[in-house]
């Protein structure tokens, strides 16, 4: 008879606790847990011999998946002697660390809201003229990069370049063709636009992401402005609730939590963001089929979510996978929905709607006073 070692089961394992108080063991690996995670190891370029360029507009301070995933590749790409640019064209306020930038260049004065294409050029010329990079990324998009990355290729008439890339390694680039019922390839090229959702953006190493003023010739390239052949009319401005839900950036969603309708709506408006719903709240006649979202409905992106007494049904869920930040307000602590979710408010959904839209309007009758 053979005998065996009891199994024992360390107590500083990851645990969650239930809403009831109960400590729950999870079956994770440590090494994919927060409280276990080793901090990431450092990339540091000390003498580097080339740079990679990544040139990216900004949205209200911070930059979008897309324009995340170009810095990525371009990390993923680069060699321990070649040096990350990131060139932010608007305000930058958040750390370009994780995506491993090494060194970050912010030009606020040209935010993507004003379109001054020639202005652009003129500073990006300038720059690659002073810093000659190797290789320069773009995301390739409708909000502005595509359309300069394009500018700049017609302008940098010596150097290799390919558009809407879906594939990249250190031999070779791939894009759609045909349709996509082929795939194109050629050797990497020296100017890079990536499609959406090439590269993973979570990286095994960090970096220091240093704020730099490698920028020069902004006076030219002002006077070079003068001459533009371009007028600029500004953005138009449209109510939010008439923005399609595929391509809104902020959605207030409603489920069959919300009795009240009006409530949601004047929250939606005070935060100038689209309507959206479950499917059990559009079943129900609270709102428009076009409304709904989910497997069954539409699929969105927003950067901000805010699902107000929807349980998260895995339908829903999958309608919301590539929004930025959830954010739950629900009775129920156990629901999906408020696991999903980057905060959860756990509450009454009229309550913390009307407290909201008093918020709102007392912070913007405070702003007015300080402007006037």
């Amino acid at each position: 008879m053979t005998t065996r070692n009891p199994i024992r089961i360390s107590p500083n394992r990851p645990q969650q606790t239930s809403p009831s108080g109960l400590k729950r063991i999870v079956l994770t690996a440590p090494d994919t847990v927060e409280m276990y995670a080793q901090p990431k190891p450092l990339r540091t370029v000390i003498n580097p011999k080339a740079c990679y360029l990544v040139i990216a507009h900004s949205e209200r301070g911070t930059l979008s998946d897309h324009a995340l995933q170009t810095i990525a590749a371009a990390a993923i790409l680069a060699d321990a002697e070649t040096n990350v640019l990131a060139l932010i064209l608007g305000e930058l306020t958040e750390d370009l660390a994780n995506v491993v930038a090494d060194q970050v260049i912010v030009m606020p004065e040209l935010d993507f809201e004003h379109f001054q294409p020639e202005l652009e050029l003129a500073n990006i010329s300038s720059l690659i003229e002073s810093i000659q990079p190797t290789r320069i990324f773009m995301p390739d998009n409708h909000t502005g990069d595509g359309d300069l990355g394009r500018r700049l290729i017609a302008r940098q008439k010596t150097k290799t370049a390919a558009t809407r890339v879906v594939e990249l390694d250190l031999d070779h680039v791939a894009t759609y063709q045909a349709g996509g019922a082929s795939i194109a390839q050629i050797t990497l090229p020296e100017i890079i636009l990536l499609a959406a959702n090439t590269v993973d953006t979570h990286l095994p190493f960090t970096a220091l992401a240093q704020r730099s003023n490698l920028a020069t010739g902004n006076q030219a390239s002002n006077n070079q402005a003068l001459a533009s052949p371009y007028q600029d009319l500004g953005m138009q401005t449209i109510a939010a609730t008439e923005i399609a839900l595929d391509e809104a950036d902020f959605i207030v969603s409603a489920g069959n939590g919300v009795q009240n309708v009006a409530t949601l709506e004047s929250l939606a408006h005070a935060l100038q963001a689209s309507i959206g719903a479950s499917r059990v709240a559009v079943d129900d006649g609270k709102f428009s089929r076009d409304r709904q979202i989910g497997a069954s409905g539409k699929t969105v992106s927003a950067s901000a979510y805010l699902a107000i007494g929807i349980s998260g049904a895995v339908q829903h869920l999958q309608g919301i996978k590539d929004c930025r930040h959830v954010i739950a307000i629900n009775t129920d602590a156990s629901a999906p929905m408020v696991k999903r979710a980057d905060l959860s408010v756990i509450g009454d959904a009229e309550e913390i709607m009307r407290a909201l839209i008093t918020l709102i309007a007392e912070a913007k009758s405070a702003n007015l006073k300080v402007a006037a």
